[in-house]
């Protein structure tokens, strides 16, 4: 077997950002993924996400799954924490991590199948709970390791590779994770890094659940016609329903959106998320409006992308259980263990 690997001298010219690093330091492995695969796109813009928002790659923890798309944690920040969990068992063990040490970026990476299917139980309770942590899936509608079965997010009527139509319903991760609780809420394409960075940088600064669905169309076995995860389908049915400009108190960020009504989201930290609508009346903070939009949209076979929700005064699951402000991690014998006097008065006020 011929192993690859990247160089790990960089040209003294690249450019760095504030924290000193350069976009190939966020980097990690060689992708053994597919060519074209819609999951590599991703991996791009988590790069440069995290180059741009001036992240240390060493203060973030990024978790997976099992699936293709669990793989790519290992193309991505390859300096950072990571861990690999078993199938749909990424937000049990997220949510555990998340509590030992509250001080790190929390970043989930999972696929249709790890989290719509048997993982389906662990989604919606990290949504519930308010875990403070980006959750993307990486979402092409087949299982691509085991040859193309239709996944639990599949279309009703989309065709297989092999011409079989999908009777079953699809499961709506955006629907739930909008019904659920989940404060920041949005969906992309792998096709389109203009809108999809945005998003991500919006959901790393965002202070509690944040949930992305990225449609990431598998080039192996559900990129061919009848399909509607393939990039002809998403391209010509997407539904934008708003662009993401990023104001922090350093400078402002700015991309070339199209012209609309333009509302500014002031997060917890300050950072401003300023939304350029593409439907006018189309109200981001909003959850049911969102959900009702959402559904009428995909009733007409369209696929909505974009901030579908966002709630500025989001709280986490540290907040709700009052926990230390110091991580749990960092807690001494002293504080954990205060002695049998101290578990004597607290039995004593119980009584």
């Amino acid at each position: 077997m011929t192993y690859i690997a990247k160089p790990r001298l960089h040209h003294p010219t690249l450019e760095t950002n504030k924290v000193g690093y350069t976009r190939r330091d966020y980097e990690g492995k060689i992708s053994t993924l597919c060519a074209g695969c819609g999951h590599d796109s991703i991996s791009a813009a988590i790069i440069q996400a995290c180059w741009e928002l001036d992240i240390e790659p060493h203060r973030v923890a990024k978790l997976s799954g099992i699936g293709c798309s669990s793989k790519t944690p290992d193309y991505f920040l390859g300096a950072s924490h990571g861990f690999n969990t078993v199938h749909g068992r990424m937000p049990s063990v997220l949510t555990g991590a998340n509590l030992a040490n509250r001080d790190l970026l929390y970043l989930g990476v999972s696929g249709d199948g790890d989290s719509a299917s048997i993982g389906l139980g662990q989604f919606a309770h990290a949504m519930r709970r308010g875990v403070n942590m980006v959750y993307i899936v990486e979402n092409n509608g087949v299982y691509g390791l085991t040859k193309g079965q239709f996944s639990a997010t599949a279309d009703r009527g989309s065709k297989s590779k092999k011409g079989v139509l999908n009777p079953d319903s699809p499961v709506d991760l955006i629907g739930m994770a909008l019904q659920l609780g989940a404060t920041y809420v949005g969906r992309g394409f792998s096709g389109d890094k203009e809108q999809l960075v945005p998003l991500i940088k919006g959901a790393i600064r965002h202070g509690g659940a944040a949930f992305l669905d990225v449609i990431s169309p598998c080039v192996a076995f559900n990129n061919h016609a009848g399909s509607t995860r393939s990039y002809d389908y998403v391209r010509e049915h997407n539904e934008a329903v708003s662009r993401i400009d990023f104001i922090s108190s350093r400078e402002e960020i700015t991309a070339a959106y199209a012209p609309g009504s333009v509302v500014d989201v002031e997060q917890h930290d300050g950072m401003i998320l300023r939304l350029r609508k593409l439907h006018e009346g189309y109200d981001p903070t909003n959850r049911i409006a969102a959900m009702n939009f959402v559904q009428e949209h995909q009733a007409r076979g369209e696929v909505v992308t974009g901030l579908l929700y966002v709630e500025p005064d989001a709280t986490d699951l540290h907040a709700a259980l009052n926990t230390s402000a110091r991580p749990l991690n960092a807690l001494g014998r002293e504080l954990l263990c205060p002695g049998n006097a101290a578990l004597a008065k607290l039995n004593a006020s119980l009584r």
